[in-house]
């Protein structure tokens, strides 16, 4: 059956169709604002697979030709590894809706969204999230929908919900808010150092602005959607739950009081096999059984002892932040280096510098983007003590690093300040907890190493959340394990003064704005904490770069003389850096920057390309030569391949009828600069150098 609705968002319309295309998929819409239009399709297997997570993968594809381009790669057609924003899109989908389907659903689910159109104002991000949540609610997949999605900007103080692209440019708070009817299940984005009650404004005004998105969905649903298909939660024995549960639960709350996670892991697997021994070989070949009921067991015991005793693994307090050491300046040939480590998470941060050529660029459908400043995130297997084969970076690394990059770029200085491409590369090297937000710590420490004059420096930190009606406990610096058994996980960085990156998702159906607010805050006194103990090892950035990176020297020449420096075919260009061992960049304006590896070898790139596009000084003298003579006055060389016209009235004080009288073709003359016009030409004066004496003139001895 096809049926279209549509409903207001922000000032624009947003509509979802479906019965017309994609129909033998288990559920399919397209979503739409103005001009762009994304396909969202979902599909479930009949055929249960014997796994212990929910098989749901999540796949976002933008076709360059819905901007109306043709791909800019070798091969003219999308490649197959997906881009960072297909990637990044594709978690953003996938993470509040994967803890709406029901515990123990094992049939394969695959959600695909596909940008068939893009107005290159409207992001379809969005509205692939949206159309998610539709095409699951119209289809026979069991799910507990319906979500919706907005992002919110501001932009001069006033709160856009839906905004272009346009809008988004120069805005201080850009976030993506996924909610329920009643609660705020995802939030993702950050802003330009805001406090956390204008984020928590922003948060609520995005969970309003779905409103009408959610009614729309009920009513398509209600329209067009299917009968769910049965399904039955797999029953748990209870026999053997009772049998497990009897035998561990002293032994499992002393394991967990145990600090070192290691430690703690060992006695845990231990407990767990001492229990498959008791229970003996009628057992043998349920191994996989009993561990999940003894990892039910361990999770709920670890909420328990949270909940009703206060306690949490470690002994800590709910609001306290694990010990923490930073070092810098550990690499000798790095531009920059930090180590910090908090609790059993270490991450070493690496800052390399470089020049404009060393920029990224990025084909997006809205064209090519520049990027000079990069973040990369590794997660090697050792950190975790694991063993497992070294690949790409996994969408969790790509999602980590977009994080780590939003806390950090807010404080970068301007290109102007600082004219550098900054790479900055997080290595996890132990892993307990919010390796991300260790990331954005070391980053931050690496580039202060380094002397990158950044505005302010930022921490960030993981908050989780552990709830059971109305018994709601805040934990602060999360560790692993609170992460896989809490409620959520709540990542927060910022600047002393404001916040620059949030990331939010939970497990439970939604999250109020009480418990949010309360988050926040807890959120803030420990980033302080972090942040201060940051402060102890390096306080400000330092004075000077490295003497390892590049130097960065730049000159404007005459935008005429941009053929001479690089010459037939490049050749001259190359010439230049093949010589001096330099990178030269000549901008169309006429800007020539140089990277070289010490001050002699910019200089000596600098000395070659003022010879071939020599530059007047204003108010400058030069001795030169007449090259030619016109009725109007004489052309003067001031230096090789740089002339300048000397007027028949700046040739001396008296009134000269004839250039020739006064200076004749090859004559030495010394020249003022009086002016060097937009378009490069030189307007030069002989009298200013002369004085009258007497009626007579002559030279003056000095300029």
């Amino acid at each position: 059956m096809e049926c279209t609705y549509g409903a207001k968002v922000g000032d624009k319309t947003l509509t979802i169709q479906t019965g017309k295309v994609a129909k033998q998929a288990s559920g399919s819409v397209t979503v739409q604002c103005e001009e762009t239009i994304v396909l969202v399709t979902v599909v479930s297997t009949d055929q249960e697979r014997e796994v212990d997570f929910l098989p749901l993968s999540v796949e976002y594809q933008e076709k360059i030709y819905s901007a109306g381009r043709i791909p800019g790669n070798y091969f003219r057609r999308e490649i197959g590894r997906p881009s960072e924003k297909e990637t990044l899109t594709a978690r953003m989908i996938d993470r509040p809706i994967r803890p709406l389907f029901p515990k123990g659903y094992n049939s394969e689910i695959q959600v695909i969204g596909t940008v068939l159109s893009m107005d290159r104002e409207n992001d379809p991000d969005v509205l692939a999230m949206v159309g998610a949540s539709a095409a699951l609610e119209i289809s026979d997949i069991p799910f507990d929908g319906p979500i919706a999605a907005v992002r919110v900007a501001r932009k001069n103080g006033q709160l856009i919900a839906n905004p272009t692209i346009n809008e988004c440019e120069g805005s201080d708070i850009n976030i993506i808010v996924a909610g329920s009817k009643t609660g705020v299940v995802m939030v993702e984005g950050g802003g330009d150092i805001v406090s956390e009650a204008d984020m928590l404004e922003a948060v609520f005004f995005g969970h309003d602005a779905m409103q009408p998105i959610i009614e729309l969905q009920e009513k398509l649903k209600n329209d067009a959607g299917v009968e769910k298909r049965e399904f039955n939660p797999p029953e748990k024995d209870s026999d053997l739950a009772s049998k497990i549960e009897s035998m561990g639960p002293a032994l499992i709350q002393e394991a967990l009081s145990i600090k070192d996670k290691l430690a703690r892991y060992k006695a845990l697997k231990k407990i767990r096999t001492d229990m498959i021994d008791k229970l003996g070989e009628a057992y043998e070949d349920r191994k996989k059984e009993i561990y999940e009921i003894f990892s039910d067991l361990k999770n709920k015991i670890s909420r328990e002892f949270i909940l009703t005793k206060g306690q949490r693994i470690g002994d800590r307090r709910f609001d306290e932040v694990r010990p923490i050491t930073c070092e810098t300046g550990n690499l000798p040939r790095a531009h920059g280096s930090g180590l910090f480590t908090r609790g059993e998470t270490q991450v070493l941060g690496v800052l390399t510098l470089g020049s404009g050529q060393d920029e990224q660029r990025v084909e997006t459908l809205n064209g090519e983007e520049f990027r000079k400043f990069m973040l990369h995130y590794n997660f090697p297997p050792y950190s975790v003590g694991e063993t497992k084969r070294l690949s790409g970076p996994s969408r969790r690394d790509v999602g980590h690093g977009a994080l780590a990059t939003r806390a950090i770029e807010k404080v970068l200085p301007e290109k102007e300040a600082f004219d550098y491409t900054i790479r900055l590369v997080s290595e996890v090297l132990e892993s307990n907890g919010s390796s991300s937000m260790g990331t954005v710590c070391s980053g931050i420490l690496a580039l202060m190493d380094g002397g990158v004059p950044i505005k302010a420096p930022v921490s960030g930190i993981a908050m989780g959340l552990v709830q059971d009606g109305d018994n709601v406990v805040i934990l602060s610096d999360i560790l692993g394990d609170e992460d896989h058994f809490g409620d959520m996980d709540f990542k927060v960085a910022g600047t002393k003064e404001g916040i620059t990156a949030f990331q939010m998702d939970i497990k439970i159906k939604e999250l109020s704005r009480e418990i949010m607010e309360k988050a926040l805050e807890q959120a803030r006194t420990g980033r302080l904490h972090i942040l201060d103990k940051m402060l102890e090892s390096l306080k400000e950035p330092r004075a000077e770069i490295s003497p390892h990176a590049p130097k960065v020297i730049s000159i404007n020449i005459n935008p005429e003389k941009i053929r001479d420096i690089i010459g037939p075919g490049g050749k001259m260009i190359r010439s230049i850096q093949t010589e001096t061992n330099t990178r030269v960049e000549v901008d169309d304006s006429g800007l020539v920057k140089v990277s070289a590896l010490s001050q002699e070898e910019g200089d000596a790139a600098i000395n070659r390309i003022q010879e071939l596009a020599p530059e007047a000084k204003l108010g400058e003298v030069y001795e030169g030569t007449v090259v030619r003579i016109t009725d109007f006055g004489a052309f003067v060389q001031i230096m090789p391949g740089l002339d300048g016209l000397c007027h028949i009235s700046q040739l001396a004080h008296h009134h000269v009828k004839k250039v020739t009288d006064v200076i004749k073709e090859g004559e030495k003359v010394k020249v003022k600069v009086l002016e060097i016009t937009r378009d490069g030409k030189i307007r030069l004066s002989r009298k200013v150098l002369l004085e009258k004496n007497n009626g007579s003139e002559h030279k003056q001895n000095n300029s």
